[in-house]
């Protein structure tokens, strides 16, 4: 890239480095005011968790909370619920860090999903919180968080090959882009809000089955979606323990891990809309699936999950896959992508002889 070219790049990330500036200078003044210096250095192995996990953030589709939650609920048995409002406080910072980046650097994004699901989950984020997730048992805030992104990673383990070869996006679905951008955003936005994450993943497995999209449409897309369902989640979460205290707790930890993380995921989830573009994704992918299949096995022996509970999470993991494969079948019957398939196998002729003569 040539100096001009570094310029004009650099240019465009303006609101960018706003948005660093006045974030750390909000931060600071919050840890001064808060006399927060002990906390910090008390909270430093939840900093040092958040490092790897903003990476991933900006980097896959997941939130940064994928890791923060198995690291407090699992390693410090700590209650699910916190894990999950850590989870979208901390996603507040670094989600909306890597995704002031992606817009700052022009990203492409699927803004016909995109629009619609935003619009679901500014209406199923806060539905969940109120009326969902108090009463959720924690154990099964825990399963829930261990199926959703072991279905995640047994869905890549399954189709990576496809998905990181997958180029530009289909139309074929775009008359159906409302409805299927708000039932994405009000579910993804019910289980954000039981879990802190989840939606990120919805929008994304959309994207990459049914769309058949190129990885950088994807990962953005739902990088923005995520973010979004963040903000409205820690917000409906602190309004409605404003309101009622009992029943929706706010944990005081929840806001000392957050200082000490936010500092590091402020920078981290941009790196890793950053590093994305620039090397293969399938390494980072393959551990990413790794890990969630290995948070899953390590939450049921954990929390010693047997009998009913064991035979629901393995279930749960069946069916969200189930729902995966369904995708992609509807994705891959279509006309566009089969006429692909062909020209890069080199029978696309043979093929449609074949066809014209069984006719």
């Amino acid at each position: 890239m040539t100096d001009t070219a570094w310029r004009t790049s650099l240019r465009k990330l303006w609101p960018f480095g706003l948005w660093l500036l006045a974030f750390y200078c909000i931060w600071l003044v919050l840890v001064i005011g808060s006399n927060g210096w002990e906390s910090l250095r008390s909270h430093w192995p939840i900093a040092l968790s958040m490092a790897l996990g903003s990476y991933i953030a900006g980097s896959t589709p997941m939130g940064g909370g994928t890791v923060g939650f198995p690291v407090l609920v699992l390693l410090f048995d700590l209650p699910g619920s916190l894990g999950r409002n850590f989870g979208l406080a901390v996603q507040s910072i670094g989600m909306v860090s890597a995704s002031i980046y992606i817009f700052s650097a022009r990203r492409p994004l699927d803004w016909g999903l995109l629009r619609p699901a935003l619009l679901g989950a500014l209406i199923g984020t806060p539905l969940g919180a109120a009326c969902v997730a108090p009463f959720v048992p924690d154990l099964w805030v825990k399963l829930t968080f261990a199926v959703v992104w072991c279905s995640f990673g047994v869905m890549h383990l399954m189709k990576m090959r496809e998905l990181v070869s997958a180029q530009g996006v289909s139309n074929r679905w775009r008359s159906y882009d409302v409805k299927l951008g708000l039932a994405v955003g009000l579910s993804g936005g019910i289980v954000a809000s039981v879990t802190g994450v989840g939606i990120d993943m919805m929008i994304y497995a959309t994207l990459v089955l049914l769309y058949r999209a190129d990885l950088k449409i994807a990962i953005p897309t739902s990088v923005i979606i995520m973010a979004f369902t963040s903000v409205v989640g820690i917000a409906s979460n602190v309004l409605l323990s404003q309101f009622n205290p009992g029943l929706y707790y706010m944990d005081p930890e929840v806001f000392a891990n957050w200082l000490a993380a936010a500092p590091i995921v402020a920078l981290g989830a941009p790196f890793g809309a950053l590093v994305v573009n620039l090397i293969s994704r399938t390494p980072t992918l393959l551990l990413v699936s790794l890990l969630c299949i290995g948070q899953f096995i390590w939450t049921i022996a954990h929390e010693r999950v047997t009998g009913f509970a064991l035979f629901g999470a393995i279930a749960g993991v069946l069916a969200v896959n189930l729902v995966f494969h369904l995708l992609y079948r509807w994705g891959r019957d279509e006309p566009a992508f089969k006429e692909l398939q062909l020209e890069q196998t080199g029978t696309h002729t043979v093929e449609l002889a074949s066809e014209e003569t069984s006719g």
